[in-house]
């Protein structure tokens, strides 16, 4: 389902500034080496991240905080400008104005991490918005239930990860069921989401990691064991 940015001059106004400000610092040489990077799965400016934050903390000076419309907007509409740095800038805006948004900003999360989707962008929108907006309202725990079960890559990754900042409150039965879930799947970005999040957690309770791999080495992948055993 695609989404159109409603209306917001808010949203007006932080892209009329961005676009001029963002084009003003382009790099054309840094932009290639980025993109080559990121596999060319997008464009870039060739913004260094400190001078792109510098940048948009000007470009937002002495504007008001957002409503959650308007955080639609902004993120929407930076999505559908090619050049990745947009698409930093949307997801550093949203985490900043996280507590803003209600449950009903999970499909506008959805939509994101399913959009020129790459590691970059998709693993920033995991923890940071779809695992603010669950743990902010557990019923949200049912759609990360389905997201988990999903064919898209993307959407399957975000719900494994979406857990990754929430230490002693993890729902450590979901997580593992959710790395078995998935133990099978032959791509490598979910076989190390899966060791990624095993390993996080071990931080918190490693016994119960080291356990549970033990319990299911057979099922998961040698990549997911071995990133999940790192620090262990």
């Amino acid at each position: 389902m695609t989404l159109a940015p409603p209306p917001s001059a808010l949203a007006d106004t932080v892209l009329g500034r961005l676009t001029v400000a963002y084009a003003t610092a382009a790099d054309p040489v840094r932009a290639e080496r980025s993109a080559a990077y990121l596999k060319g799965v997008a464009p870039f400016l060739g913004i260094p991240a400190p001078e792109r934050r510098a940048l948009s903390r000007q470009v937002l000076d002495s504007l008001p905080a957002p409503d959650e419309t308007d955080c639609v907007a902004i993120a929407l509409r930076c999505w559908e400008l090619p050049e990745r740095e947009y698409q930093y800038f949307a997801i550093d805006y949203l985490r900043r104005y996280v507590g803003r948004l209600s449950s009903g900003f999970l499909p506008v999360v959805r939509h994101l991490v399913s959009t020129v989707p790459w590691w970059d962008t998709v693993d920033l929108l995991a923890v940071h918005l779809a695992g603010g907006l669950v743990a902010a309202d557990h019923a949200l725990v049912r759609e990360m239930d389905a997201w988990i079960e999903d064919e898209h890559l993307w959407i399957a990754r975000t719900a494994l990860l979406h857990q990754l900042a929430y230490r002693e409150a993890t729902d450590t039965e979901r997580l593992f069921r959710y790395c078995l879930r998935q133990s099978g799947h032959p791509d490598f970005f979910i076989r190390k989401a899966i060791g990624w999040s095993l390993r996080e957690y071990a931080k918190t309770d490693p016994a119960a990691v080291q356990n549970f791999v033990a319990g299911a080495r057979d099922r998961l992948s040698p990549l997911s064991v071995r990133e999940a055993l790192k620090h262990l």
